[in-house]
């Protein structure tokens, strides 16, 4: 093939290329701002979004990340694993709080590991008489418990040890797996226990291994073929908006066969989205929501227990950066490719600021290693931190976006007494402030990538809604990226942009 390129076709690249940005004091200025609809709940599942797709898993009350606390009837008081882990499991404790909670690893339907506090794993002390209760090893062991229920109160529960017996609180500092479980149900059996649920995670990880290996292939293919499709694209670019910021997971890299739980087709349902936007103009924004290890603990980051484990070794931040190598690379070479954004909410303090430039160092890399014209959009991280910490990093590469995300909520103390105007207020006044802020003429671009016309407010009007949304797109607007809403669609009526746009509650 000859490497010769005609003049009239570097005059054509060029072209194509001033049409998505220009070259403005070390930065990409583009030529127009981005008006996106998040598609949350489609590729990286949140199960307040859509709880139906929940619906069909056996034995849904334990799925993973669920946290227990067990009380026992005779003694009164809550199992505890003693020190938050690494010891003894007693039955001591008055009220529960941290110390007292399990939080289920699901093996399958009926049989579960309890991960406590300090993250070690519930078991039996091989090391000593094979019978007492412990949380010692780090690591899930072969051994399950059941949870059995008493029919007619499932709130009082046995739970069935590795062992085949049923543990039993003897004492307030001794409990061992040695019981038949065989009795009554009765006040002064040591081997009955109330049940409590404290909190619980609907991700992807809880939907897939919910379901398990046989059923959720099927259960997230129709989900994933199903929520989002071509009309959805069209909807989009006749209601004032160009472009869509699309949530993915981890996993989607190593499709069709990524590690379980998860399973395959994600990246099919992606391919389609990228030939969708084509089709109605629209650019795609990727965003890379869940990443190995949890950046936040949250359930749309694919926590299986509420824990956030990703950054804390070089290992997993290279393991991240391959995801973005592998998306970039795939999309590279599509006119709708707009932007990757490369991890979604890092929280603070988990998600040190060492660790999160570093990826981000990398992972701009990764990009531009397959496309020169692909803004990077790097979230800022939740939590204590400083608006502009990732200012230094940014401002000295090309094509950078900040990614901050502004919601009056999530805040009781500030925004569950507020009024209609109140809130207005706030939008105009410290909403403004903070997007200032991180808004300078020479640094990175800013993008609004997440915010919904939501609130606290009980029986507002759908012309108090209808200011609130207009307050905030007068003032995202002037965010020099651009805007997202959260989400396209949503069982919760306010967070659906598609029934806000409907229902003319929400004009763009």
């Amino acid at each position: 093939m000859s490497i010769y390129v005609s003049r009239q076709l570097l005059l054509c690249i060029f072209l194509f290329s001033s049409t998505l940005f220009s070259l403005s004091h070390g930065r990409f200025t583009p030529n127009f701002r981005v008006r996106a609809v998040n598609l949350g709940g489609w590729l990286v599942t949140e199960g307040w979004i859509k709880p139906s797709l929940f619906d069909g898993i056996p034995n849904k009350d334990f799925l993973d990340g669920t946290g227990l606390q067990f009380k026992s009837v005779k003694i009164g008081k809550y199992l505890c694993a003693e020190l938050g882990g690494g010891t003894i499991i007693v039955a001591n404790r008055t009220s529960a709080s941290g110390w007292e909670t399990f939080k289920v690893w699901r093996i399958n339907a009926t049989s579960f590991q309890f991960r406590v506090f300090n993250k070690q794993f519930a078991g039996l002390d091989a090391a000593g008489n094979g019978i007492d209760v412990v949380a010692v090893s780090n690591a899930p062991g072969s051994g399950t418990f059941e949870i059995i229920r008493k029919p007619d109160d499932l709130s009082r529960v046995r739970i069935k040890a590795p062992n085949g017996f049923f543990l039993q609180a003897k004492s307030e500092v001794l409990v061992t797996a040695d019981s038949k479980g065989d009795g009554a149900w009765g006040e002064d059996d040591p081997s009955v226990f109330e049940m409590t649920f404290r909190g619980g995670l609907h991700g992807e990880f809880q939907v897939t291994n919910g379901y398990g290996p046989e059923t959720a292939p099927q259960i997230m293919k129709e989900h994933w073929r199903t929520y989002i499709v071509e009309e959805d694209f069209k909807f989009i670019s006749s209601n004032g908006l160009n472009a869509v910021r699309i949530p993915v997971g981890w996993w989607i890299a190593s499709d069709p066969t990524p590690p379980k739980p998860y399973v395959g087709g994600s990246l099919q349902a992606l391919d389609n989205a990228f030939l969708w936007a084509q089709k109605y103009n629209i650019k795609v924004i990727i965003d890379l929501h869940a990443a190995a290890g949890s950046q936040n603990g949250f359930e749309h980051s694919s926590s299986r227990d509420g824990s956030q484990e990703w950054g804390q070794t070089d290992e997993n931040i290279q393991e991240t950066v391959a995801v973005i190598d592998f998306l970039t690379a795939r999309y590279a070479k599509s006119p709708s490719l707009y932007a990757v954004e490369l991890l979604n909410e890092p929280m603070s303090p988990g998600a040190t600021l060492e660790s999160v430039i570093k990826y981000y160092r990398d992972g701009y890399n990764a990009v531009r290693k397959h496309s020169s014209t692909a803004y990077v959009v790097m979230s800022n991280r939740l939590g204590p931190m400083n608006p502009k910490e990732l200012f230094p990093l940014a401002s000295g590469l090309q094509g950078t976006v900040i990614d901050v995300h502004y919601y009056n909520l999530f805040w009781a103390e500030v925004f569950d007494s507020m009024t209609v105007q109140q809130n207005i207020d706030f939008i105009n006044t410290n909403r403004s402030a903070q997007l200032n802020e991180v808004t300078t003429a020479n640094g990175p671009l800013t993008f609004v990538g997440e915010w919904v016309a939501e609130w606290q407010v009980k029986d507002a009007t759908k012309e108090d809604y209808q200011r609130f949304a207009a307050a905030q797109l007068k003032l995202w607007g002037r965010a020099t990226f651009g805007w997202a809403y959260w989400t396209l669609r949503n069982v919760n009526n306010h967070w659906s942009l598609e029934w806000m746009i409907k229902n003319g509650y929400i004009s763009l």
